[in-house]
């Protein structure tokens, strides 16, 4: 299918557009990106006036729960949700049933992605059988099929040995670990951040250093042995200044933050509303300020969902019962652009480069910018549009939202991958065909 956008003011965080262009797209390639496009034949034609045009988003960290969890989410649900939010790429953490950590598991996975995913899935394989953290998977198998992303996700390997073979194998296989920093067992029975809030709700807290500790110790295991480590969802003052260290001593790290960790604070919670209830907790203010400078100076890399949804069943208002997690890959681009752009954090470039660019390079893949050439993978976005989140009309499966009620700004009206429509907002941009 060959399509034409008109009048795009493009903004992809590495080239310069200056002037409004046209975008011709032929199957899934870019073909051409000039001032003025007349002399072609396009099955459709979009007009883009009074949009944005941003390269399409990519997700480090998210979940899909298919297999085994199909009641929370499925590939189908989860990346239907993941286009409505603007995200062409996406990667799906492991911890489904059977847990993604032997070949077997990994070829199953892609046949229900071949036949149900609406974009691009990067499968992340597990970094210990059963995410145990005892015994290490085999990786050269999980490599020749294909992988190269491993993470134990949301259970930390606690065992400082296996750490630090992961990593030794990591050099080894040419893969990337990505890293769940909790000490479990100063978290253990904790379900929010340990602060005023744990206090006046009467809820045993978090401690900072539970996290701190273990990226303190994994940047140290990653200076030892040279190998790459990408630290997922920071929350802390601590953590970011830790790995600001790191990166001036040229230690090999990378690191994400998620939209509601810069966006909520322990002061948003609200008695029985386990929406809230996210590992690691929402922090401080004083947390969530260092954070988004930390988007600003260039030490935080990549703004990751850490999408994961949950059925009702699994949030009942009791925060020792409710399980960890906030469904948020269709709203983070518009969280984002309400607290970091119209806030003055960062500029619309910046963020971009923060959603596209930046993941893709540390994934290896072609994205993050919208030329010639490059593949057709596109968001369109309403900058001037405003609306009011309501749960009910989520596409993912999971409703876990604390945004639910809240006003954001900027929606994400269409989503082009590989040369396709894989969502479009109806009635919100105008299309010839």
């Amino acid at each position: 299918m060959n399509i034409l956008i008109k009048n795009c003011k493009i903004i992809d965080g590495i080239n310069d557009y200056k002037n409004f262009c046209d975008i011709f797209i032929v199957k899934d390639k870019i073909e051409k990106v000039k001032e003025k496009i007349t002399d072609i034949n396009a099955y459709m034609c979009i007009d883009a006036q009074g949009k944005v045009i941003v390269p399409g988003f990519v997700d480090l960290h998210c979940h899909l729960r298919e297999p085994g969890f199909e009641y929370k989410e499925t590939v189908e649900s989860g990346t239907e949700a993941a286009a409505k939010g603007g995200y062409t790429t996406i990667c799906c953490m492991p911890n489904t049933k059977p847990v993604i950590d032997n070949i077997d598991a990994i070829r199953e996975l892609k046949k229900i992605i071949a036949r149900s995913s609406k974009i691009k899935v990067i499968p992340i394989g597990a970094l210990t059988i059963n995410q145990q953290g005892i015994e290490k998977c085999d990786f050269r198998s999980m490599v020749d099929e294909g992988i190269k992303f491993f993470s134990d996700d949301g259970n930390p390997i606690m065992n400082t040995k296996i750490m630090l073979e992961c990593l030794e194998e990591s050099l080894i296989h040419g893969f990337t670990v990505i890293d769940h920093c909790e000490d479990i067992y100063l978290s253990k029975g904790g379900v929010i951040n340990e602060g005023k809030t744990s206090y006046k709700l009467d809820l045993k807290g978090i401690p900072k250093i539970a996290e701190e500790l273990q990226v303190m110790r994994d940047i140290m295991l990653a200076e030892q042995t040279g190998a790459s480590i990408h630290i997922a969802h920071i929350s802390t003052e601590g953590s970011l200044n830790l790995i600001k260290m790191a990166k001036n001593k040229g230690i090999k790290v990378s690191c994400e933050v998620t939209p509601h960790h810069i966006s909520l604070t322990e002061d948003d919670i609200k008695e029985n509303d386990t929406n809230y209830k996210v590992n690691p907790p929402l922090r401080e203010m004083k947390d969530v300020s260092a954070l988004k400078k930390g988007l600003k100076d260039g030490i935080i890399d990549v703004i990751a969902t850490d999408h994961a949804p949950h059925n009702i069943s699994d949030k009942p208002m009791d925060f020792y019962k409710a399980a960890n997690g906030i469904s948020g890959i269709e709203l983070s681009f518009s969280v984002c652009y309400t607290h970091l752009v119209k806030s003055g954090v960062l500029t619309l470039n910046q963020l971009v480069k923060k959603m596209s660019y930046n993941p893709s390079k540390i994934l290896g893949i072609d994205g993050g910018e919208i030329k010639e050439g490059s593949k057709a993978d596109i968001a369109i976005i309403d900058l001037n549009s405003e609306f009011v989140v309501d749960r009910n009309k989520l596409i993912s499966k999971g409703k876990n939202t604390p945004y639910h009620g809240r006003r954001l700004n900027a929606e994400v009206v269409m989503t082009i991958a590989k040369g396709k429509i894989v969502y479009e907002k109806e009635g919100a941009i105008n299309v010839y065909r």
